[in-house]
């Protein structure tokens, strides 16, 4: 009726149709937001052990805890500031994996040197997929140590200085290909990571299958072969694989889960070692230890409570297989149980243990000097 169209309280608005979805734009609302930092890297936890400005409120929460725990006649459960790195300079700035997409949700750094953000709030790269190495100096030191690349990416009006000329010539000297991108694709490529305008593209490591590894190592006079049950940080592997290189061991081999591989931090902290000692990585640690045992090897795990001396250790001369534990549990079960003898390492202090690179070093060089005495 003509009438309808003027009569008080008709619809002004079209009736709701059929509801439409978000064409899959929501799905990242979807998404988990990854594994939590531990407790003793989470500033305002009252167990933050981290070297960055202990907040004031998490000093007033360890002060209270260490009143309670002083009433109550136990210790106090709080962290130790200072003792573990949380910062990006010397913690995991500087790595970012190349991303085929839009720049992470999350994971931004809050600053030049601010905490490290949480390693699940960043998609994994695809375990064969290159990573991007990025800032002024770990740039600059991987290409003096010599760690393959296949692109040298900079931003475009880059403020050059000392450092960006020696990456560019270097880099052009060894033939590695020099692209000029925006900051904006930069920024996309890096995931947020600080990048100082430069990022180095390095290829997927190469390993080294573990049955020619270790049949490399049979040809030899003295055979010696590094293991690393756990360890997690690929700075520690990177040291460990300098020290074997060091040491005259012929090879490293490492667990395929749970452990840290070759990545551009492990290159960089070997000086280049890494191209000349070689890596493999088994699936099962305890049945390669068992493979190496069948070979003729000495298995010998390191372990501060362990049952012979270093400086006694007379199986040093023979083949041997050195076996370093995490960096905070030290050897698995089954490992430890596997191995033949387990070793520590006497120290004159009250230090509980030493790093795992470190303690591979100084293992390493008693063996070495140990064989030199036997020519």
């Amino acid at each position: 009726m003509a009438g309808n169209s003027q009569r008080r309280g008709r619809r002004l608005t079209p009736k709701a149709g059929a509801p439409k979805g978000s064409g899959g734009k929501n799905k990242d609302s979807l998404a988990g937001r990854g594994k939590t930092l531990p407790a003793d890297e989470r500033p305002w936890h009252k167990a933050y052990s981290g070297t960055e400005k202990l907040p004031q409120r998490t000093a007033w929460k360890q002060d209270k805890e260490r009143r309670a725990a002083a009433e109550e006649g136990r210790p106090p459960k709080i962290g130790q500031p200072g003792t573990k790195d949380t910062t990006w300079g010397k913690g995991t700035r500087g790595v970012a994996p190349v991303r085929g997409g839009a720049g992470g949700r999350g994971g931004k750094p809050t600053g030049r040197g601010g905490p490290r953000v949480a390693p699940g709030r960043k998609s994994n790269p695809a375990k064969d997929s290159p990573e991007l190495l990025v800032g002024r100096n770990p740039v600059l030191e991987s290409l003096r140590a010599q760690v393959p690349a296949t692109a040298l990416y900079t931003a475009q009006g880059l403020d050059s200085d000392d450092r960006i000329n020696e990456i560019v010539r270097t880099a052009a000297d060894r033939g590695i290909a020099i692209l000029e991108i925006s900051r904006a694709e930069l920024d996309r490529m890096t995931g947020g990571v600080l990048h100082q305008g430069v990022g180095l593209q390095v290829p997927p490591f190469a390993y080294q299958p573990f049955e020619d590894l270790m049949a490399a190592a049979l040809e030899q006079a003295a055979p010696l072969l590094v293991a690393l049950d756990g360890v997690t940080d690929p700075r520690n592997l990177g040291a460990v694989i300098r020290s074997a290189a060091a040491f005259g061991a012929q090879g490293v081999f490492v667990p395929e889960r749970r452990a840290a591989g070759i990545t551009a931090t492990a290159w960089r902290t070997s000086a280049g070692a890494a191209a000349r000692v070689p890596v493999a990585q088994v699936t099962n640690l305890t049945r390669s230890l068992k493979a190496c045992q069948d070979a003729g090897f000495m298995v010998v795990g390191l372990d501060a409570d362990g049952e012979t001396d270093l400086y006694d250790l007379e199986a040093a001369v023979g083949p041997l297989v050195v076996v370093v534990g995490s960096e905070g549990r030290g050897l698995s079960r089954l490992v430890g149980e596997t191995c033949d003898l387990t070793v520590s390492i006497p120290m004159v202090s009250d230090v509980e243990s030493l790093n795992a690179s470190v303690a591979a070093a100084v293992t390493l060089a008693e063996v070495a000097r140990r064989r030199a005495a036997e020519v």
